[in-house]
């Protein structure tokens, strides 16, 4: 004769399945999120590489100071107004004060290939910076700022190839984050 097991049993077991469950819910933060048709329209997809800078102009003058982002972390606007002369003339402290005919070339690439999002920057009398974009402080949130403003190899979130070894190639994949002196970044 069969023994029926208890309702009691059969209750724990549903307990323990879904809280097994909830708690690999919980810690799946891929942002598979993008691949069910919940995309933010807000930033870049770090699972998509970004398109390759083709501008050799932008890549002489503005990286020989910092990494040449790429047009596609800032919108049009953005751009426009770190471009002006004015902008260029005290650019985040320093003077990066281009020729005309160089300021147009530069200006035009990095507002052809830039984001379309006009919402993504704080407006005011400060120039844009990619490190102030929602998106931006979401992803990088959870990085204590030891591991990077207090990090000598970093020094600073903006800059990006410091830990994302080939965001010189449009490449930000989390999986593939390596922080200076901390090792690859698990969240």
């Amino acid at each position: 004769m069969m023994q029926r097991t208890p309702p009691f049993v059969l209750l724990m077991l549903a307990l323990v399945s879904l809280s097994i469950a909830g708690l690999a819910l919980a810690d799946d933060d891929d942002d598979d999120d993008r691949r069910r048709g919940h995309a933010s329209k807000e930033w870049i997809d770090d699972d998509v590489p970004l398109a390759p800078i083709r501008s050799q102009a932008y890549i002489d003058e503005c990286g020989a100071c910092h990494m040449a982002y790429q047009p596609e972390l800032l919108p049009a606007r953005a751009w426009a107004q770190i471009m002006t002369p004015a902008a260029l003339s005290d650019h985040y402290g320093d003077d990066a004060t281009l020729s005309e005919a160089l300021r147009l070339e530069i200006s035009s690439f990095l507002g052809a290939d830039a984001v379309g999002v006009a919402a993504t920057t704080a407006t005011g009398a400060q120039l844009p910076r990619i490190t102030k974009i929602a998106k931006f402080r979401d992803e990088h949130d959870e990085i204590p700022a030891r591991l990077v403003t207090g990090n000598p190899d970093v020094g600073s979130f903006s800059k990006c190839n410091a830990c994302h070894r080939r965001a010189a190639e449009g490449n930000y994949n989390e999986r593939q984050i390596d922080i200076p002196g901390y090792g690859p970044w698990d969240d």
